[in-house]
């Protein structure tokens, strides 16, 4: 088989305007458009409303292009669209080839006999996203979420470009993947199968391997080989069309945290007539993948299952990093994952509102060890399920399920986004037809294709979801929930400490990015987050409101804006630390956190742990805290979870502390807790330790500790856990909340040696934060507390100038 890209020599015309611009492919209208300076940064402050505007026009990309002898010599010849965005119709040297209408598709056309050596004019018309959806809302009305324009479950294209409560609507179009054309002699490979049977000490690989079926096809009899490179570069080869092939000693593929990711390169070779006319390569992990799910005490168990390993899910949920696809690259994505592995995430959830990831996506999570949740790109709305949009979908599944099911790091398929939870509730369904739609799409045709195309992989209808039929789809004691009455609901924290969910799937808490990002969308006037610019980038309905109702619960009134964005995050820091931290508790009923969100698609206040630019908020440390393998944490008891109304009746309350360790690792661990009553110039009142082993894959309780004479206002727990004299957990924990503390100033100053930060407190100091000048550092730990004394960070990233430290103490 001979390939050609087709990425160069392209041009964008709107339509009925005479001037064309140079194009990028893969790319799109936006990207090309400030490319060529002919349109503004639709980021900045609210010019998101004129580049909407530009999308009510349509859209000519072209391309002028020659082949190669041996390509036009081939049996056949097609022209492949990895992805076009979306509604199009494409012509080549004047013949119509197809209509294209679904940009999740790849979208392949014969163009034998049409396609000639030189002088090819390739052209697709790109209609409007926005006039399509209002002429499909005039025929069928389909409802979905608000924060997006209304009519966008019409069309099979990333929902989020229309809005969400964290993003612009900004609907671009354009050729966003790659174009080739193909030339085929005699056959083809569609796609490989293979499935993993554990058998005898080994790895037994059965393989299905599907060819194309290509216009005018000749009866051609086929053979394949089978060639096998182990990680450590050993080649075996298996001839005559194997059906099965035989791993002896397996190196296994393990989430992270739980041991290596090992990959072995898999390589089918197709011959006709002794002569090679195509291969498949792709590198597969050895393991075994599924969802536990079994009766028990509490209901049923939903937790990730890795080699016969019950493990509890670390992570967040992955949105688009950019509203312009084109510029996700791999080397931005790589940056992203790797941040998530350094917080120490073992998996991650692709969110159905956005897009199926490129191919360097699920590579990346193979070679990092994170388990992919991969949702179906269905959130938030409902369908009508037409004939059209029957068989529009069905390819869409099949295709990109082929794609991405030999992927180590895919754990299971989910088929919709809150969409049996809104419909069983009754919210967007407009009839009876529509609510039935549902069920035909996610527990019937899903599941069909799936029974074809990846029947070890687990799947499940909806998230969240107990299992489909909308049997209470949100039940906090069957499969995966989402959980928002602290945020949404307004609800304190210590809410979380309510429910065992047995996997949360989403959760989160807002903030708003750090000042240098705000910068980046506004002017010096807008530096107020009531501003129209500030509330632009806002997409949550009186989300600023809500962070400052809960600010005001917390700290003292910030005087300053950039102290008040720092306060706001950590709110967010503590608000997720909260929950993670009881639902790790309670290892064995919850075995999963993953909160909501990993990041952002434009500079935004959102509820995102990693801002636009990369940068980490507190929530990211806190993650890198709250996530670790081994962790302690301390249930409190105090004025925050007993009474939080200081004019009440004076009444006692009890002041205690219970700490537990969470093990998530393989291996028992004996350990040291130390803890410590302190004033607020870090002076000790009271300590103590104790030691306990804590099993593998397990979490252990202490006994409770009484503080009836701690003084709530000045005095505070610090508290480590020591594994061989060395830490590796520690935090504090105050009784009052931290407005009513009595901070003394704790006097932060630091010096640079080297590649390490030393920090120097002369009192106990609260979610102490390091920043350089673009507020750009990445640190081995930060926002963090300290008694008085020294801590050392090392600098992962970003230069240490103009450096600067701040604490709670200056919330004020």
């Amino acid at each position: 088989m001979i390939t050609q890209k087709l990425n160069e020599n392209w041009f964008l015309q709107i339509m009925d305007r005479r001037d064309r611009i140079p194009a990028s492919v893969p790319g799109s209208v936006y990207n090309d458009l400030l490319s060529a300076g002919q349109m503004e940064d639709p980021f900045w402050r609210d010019n998101e409303i004129q580049a909407l505007k530009i999308m009510e026009n349509d859209f000519i990309y072209s391309c002028e292009f020659s082949v190669t002898d041996d390509l036009l010599k081939a049996d056949a010849n097609m022209l492949h669209f990895d992805g076009i965005d979306t509604i199009a119709d494409i012509m080549l040297n004047g013949s119509h080839l197809g209509h294209a209408r679904n940009m999740h598709r790849i979208w392949e056309y014969d163009v034998t006999g049409i396609l000639k050596k030189d002088g090819n004019l390739l052209t697709v018309h790109i209609y409007s996203p926005t006039k399509f959806i209002k002429k499909c809302m005039e025929e069928v009305i389909t409802l979905g979420t608000p924060d997006c324009m209304e009519g966008f479950p019409q069309i099979r294209k990333a929902h989020c470009m229309f809005g969400w409560d964290w993003g612009p609507r900004l609907p671009d179009a354009g050729i966003w993947r790659e174009v080739s054309v193909i030339g085929i002699s005699r056959g083809k490979i569609d796609s490989v199968y293979i499935t993993q049977v554990p058998e005898n000490g080994g790895v037994r690989l059965d393989y299905e391997v599907e060819l194309a079926k290509l216009p005018n096809q000749k009866e051609v009899e086929f053979t394949y080989e089978v060639h096998i490179t182990d990680p450590n570069g050993k080649k075996t080869s298996y001839t005559q069309s194997p059906k099965e092939s035989f791993i002896e000693d397996p190196m296994l593929w393990w989430p992270n945290g739980f041991g290596s990711q090992p990959l072995y390169t898999l390589e089918v070779v197709l011959s006709a007539e002794g002569c090679i006319v195509d291969s498949w390569k792709r590198r597969i992990g050895l393991r075994t993948m599924g969802i536990q799910r079994k009766k028990d005490e509490f209901g049923e168990s939903f937790a990730h299952e890795v080699n016969g390993i019950t493990i509890f899910a670390m992570g967040a949920d992955y949105i688009p990093e950019d509203n312009i696809f084109s510029r996700i690259t791999k080397e931005r994505t790589r940056k992203l994952l790797e941040q998530c592995v350094a917080a120490n995430f073992n998996c991650i959830r692709v969110w159905g509102g956005g897009y199926y990831p490129d191919d360097y996506f699920f590579d990346i999570c193979d070679e990092l060890g994170l388990i992919v949740w991969m949702d179906f790109m269905y959130a938030c709305a409902v369908y009508e399920l037409t004939d059209d949009f029957d068989e529009n979908i069905r390819g869409e599944i099949e295709e990109n399920v082929k794609r991405i099911r030999h992927h180590a790091s895919l754990g299971l398929w989910c088929g919709n986004n809150e969409m049996e939870m809104f419909v069983d509730a009754g919210d967007c369904v407009n009839s009876p037809k529509q609510k039935a739609d549902y069920i035909k799409m996610y527990e019937y045709i899903f599941p069909q294709i799936m029974k074809k195309c990846d029947p070890n992989t687990f799947y499940w209808p909806a998230s969240p979801s107990s299992g489909g039929s909308f049997d209470f789809p949100n039940d906090p004691d069957r499969g995966d929930v989402h959980y928002w009455d602290v945020w949404h609901g307004g609800k304190p924290f210590s809410e979380y400490r309510k429910f065992y969910f047995r996997y949360a799937s989403e959760f989160g808490f807002q903030s708003f990015p750090c000042a240098k990002t705000v910068e980046s969308f506004t002017l010096p006037e807008d530096r107020n987050i009531f501003s129209y610019v500030m509330e632009k980038h806002q997409r949550n309905n009186s989300a600023n409101g809500k962070i400052m109702n809960y600010l005001s619960q917390t700290f003292l009134y910030p005087k300053e804006f950039p102290v008040l964005l720092y306060a706001s995050q950590l709110l967010q820091a503590e608000a997720i630390r909260y929950g993670v931290e009881h639902f790790r508790r309670n290892r064995g009923r919850c075995m999963g956190a993953v909160y909501w969100q990993l990041n952002d698609c434009w500079p935004v206040a959102s509820w995102s742990s990693v801002d636009y630019f990369g940068r980490w908020k507190a929530l990211h440390y806190a993650a890198k805290r709250f996530f670790a393998p081994v962790l302690l944490s301390c249930q409190e008891e105090g004025f925050l979870t007993q009474s939080a109304n200081i004019n009440e009746e004076p009444k006692e309350y009890e002041k205690s502390i219970r700490f537990n360790v969470s093990n998530e690792t393989l291996t028992e661990k004996k350990l040291t807790v130390v803890w410590s009553v302190r004033d607020a110039l870090a002076n000790v009142c009271r300590e103590e330790a104790l030691e306990l082993v804590v099993p593998a894959m397990d979490s252990v309780w202490c006994e409770k500790i009484l503080l009836p004479d701690v003084n709530i206002y000045e005095e505070y727990v610090s508290y480590e856990l020591l594994e061989e004299g060395k830490s590796v957990s520690s935090s504090s924990v105050i009784f009052s909340v931290p407005k009513y503390f009595q901070y003394r100033d704790p006097k932060l100053s630091c010096q640079v040696q080297g590649d390490e930060i030393i920090v120097t407190a002369s009192a106990y100091a609260k979610s102490v934060e390091i920043r350089n000048k673009e507020e750009d550092l990445i640190l081995s730990d930060n926002y963090f507390d300290m008694d008085a004394g020294m801590k050392k960070v090392r600098i992962i990233s970003g230069v240490p100038d103009q450096m600067e430290l701040r604490s709670v103490y200056d919330i004020r």
